[in-house]
């Protein structure tokens, strides 16, 4: 019975150490700096990040015919050496790196993140197949936590100058993935838990936590010297073992269950029939898509638009925030990419908190209206930024662009699933999340191109709000047009939905 809560366990550590792209602004000035490179060829070393997307497809080939565990340490070897180059480049031990085998070794650390990502993402909805949602919003909740952590644990170090930040935060992003994959790949096998009822008190004690985890990250971030460096470590290290409780939480109700069924005479059918419909779910599981069928229809299209022109486009913004800081004059770089993971954080737990407390309502709000509503704050925090210089128009927008990317992402898994079915989703959801990179080449070129355009002669680099204005209000304006094709996609979709039943 508790196999399956530890496979979950298991898929949170890895997403809460799986989110090492989201380290680049913390080292990325350094890079531009040693490699005497232009802004507009640091945005691509952002992109290659991203690029490694476009081969994620293979990491969802390799989970249907491998172990689960073999995929995991393929991940994590993956991104070791990607990493763990340029850790050694910044170093000083390799000295004959170009821009380009930097630009390949992003590339390979990039590709790492969508093997462990499929992994996690299969564990959730295969283990737990009346929960799918919920469990797997809960897992990629943690994705958000993984700035967090790494920005704590480089505080512990109290590097002082920024190239040896720079160097800690690529040997953590090359080490502790790999630590944690080698640790979990015992307990990453699929679970027959059956479709009897749903895991109530489980995934109770699991909100609880995350909950309490994510307050303590938000808190952290808002007020960066509460506690000390190795408090804030300890801290959510101590928050990381405590999901382990969560099978002895259902250990106790299903004891429970087992009385109360021995003290009332029930119909069994009754309640399979009824627990089994009580996930609420989507067309998508009469069904099965397969890729090239999938990349054939209007509703994968529309739904690629509303990815690209959401969540990929506040990635985007993530992936700048070190030079957009510098911009406006910012030193609190630390602090922002800190601050937008554990809002991150909430914003991909938001789904599963809905999903279960409104999971008996019988007006359910479509997975693309979601999309469509969580979208469009984003909008705002762009405007914002456009007509604000102040520091608090910085923290703002980037607390509201983390919680939105974080939802987003979140709805995103359960809104592959109900379009095209479970059989191929590691395939799947990996050609839908490609445009991330074609998002980070097109968006971030064209800002890159505007804050060249912004420097004043004999600058090396843009400072004011010219930098970034004109960027910041074509993004607002693409994600109006995000949400307005979120509502196309719900149209669609439930017509669909309907000519099924």
């Amino acid at each position: 019975m508790a196999r399956h809560w530890l496979g979950l366990v298991a898929a949170m550590w890895l997403q809460s150490i799986n989110g090492t792209n989201s380290n680049f602004p913390a080292y990325s000035s350094e890079l531009k700096r040693i490699l005497s490179i232009s802004q507009l060829q640091l945005n691509n070393l952002a992109f290659a990040s991203d690029a490694g997307k476009l081969l994620g497809w293979i990491s969802g080939v390799a989970a249907a015919r491998l172990p689960l565990w073999l995929v995991l340490l393929i991940g994590s070897a993956l991104g070791a050496a990607g990493y763990g180059v340029q850790f050694l480049f910044l170093a000083g031990k390799i000295r004959s790196l170009s821009y380009w085998h930097v630009f390949f070794l992003t590339v390979l650390a990039g590709n790492s993140i969508c093997w462990i990502n499929t992994v996690s993402y299969i564990l959730a909805i295969r283990n737990f197949p009346l929960d799918r949602q919920i469990a797997v919003g809960i897992s990629t909740s943690y994705v958000g936590l993984s700035a967090k952590i790494y920005t704590a644990a480089v505080a512990v170090a109290s590097a002082s100058d920024p190239l040896s930040r720079a160097k800690e935060f690529l040997l953590l992003s090359a080490a502790l993935p790999l630590i944690a994959c080698v640790a979990a790949a015992p307990l990453t096998r699929e679970s027959d838990v059956g479709k009897s009822r749903r895991l109530v008190a489980g995934f109770v004690t699991l909100f609880v936590i995350t909950a309490v985890t994510g307050g303590f990250a938000v808190a952290t971030s808002m007020i960066p010297r509460a506690l000390p460096p190795k408090a804030v470590l300890g801290g959510i290290a101590s928050f990381l073992v405590l999901p382990l409780v969560t099978p002895a939480a259902e250990a106790v109700q299903h004891k429970c269950l087992i009385v109360e069924n021995d003290e009332e005479s029930l119909n069994p059918g009754e309640s399979v029939a009824k627990d089994a419909g009580s996930e609420g779910g989507g067309f998508g599981e009469e069904i099965e898509i397969p890729p090239l069928l999938m990349v054939r229809r209007g509703e994968f299209w529309l739904y690629f638009l509303v990815y690209l022109f959401g969540p990929t486009l506040g990635l985007v913004y993530l992936n700048n925030l070190g030079q957009i800081a510098e911009s406006r004059g910012s030193l609190g770089i630390s602090s922002l990419v800190s601050l937008s993971s554990a809002f991150s954080f909430f914003g991909r737990l938001l789904p599963s908190l809905l999903d279960y407390f409104f999971s008996k309502s019988t007006r359910k709000i479509s997975t693309a209206t979601a999309m469509g509503a969580t979208t469009a704050p984003m909008c705002g925090a762009f405007f914002l930024l456009a007509i604000s210089r102040q520091d608090f128009a910085l923290y703002i927008s980037t607390a509201v662009v983390g919680i939105c990317c974080g939802a987003i992402t979140s709805i995103s898994i359960s809104t592959t699933r109900e379009l095209f079915g479970t059989a191929n989703f590691g395939v799947n959801h990996n050609i839908l999340v490609s445009n991330i990179p074609i998002g980070s080449f097109l968006f971030g070129d064209f800002a890159a191109l505007l804050y060249k355009k912004g420097r004043v002669d004999g600058q090396e680099d843009c400072v004011g709000e010219r930098c970034y204005q004109t960027t910041f209000l074509i993004w607002g304006c693409l994600c109006v047009l995000g949400s307005l094709l979120a509502l196309v996609l719900h149209v669609k979709t439930e017509k669909l939905r309907a000519a099924r039943r």
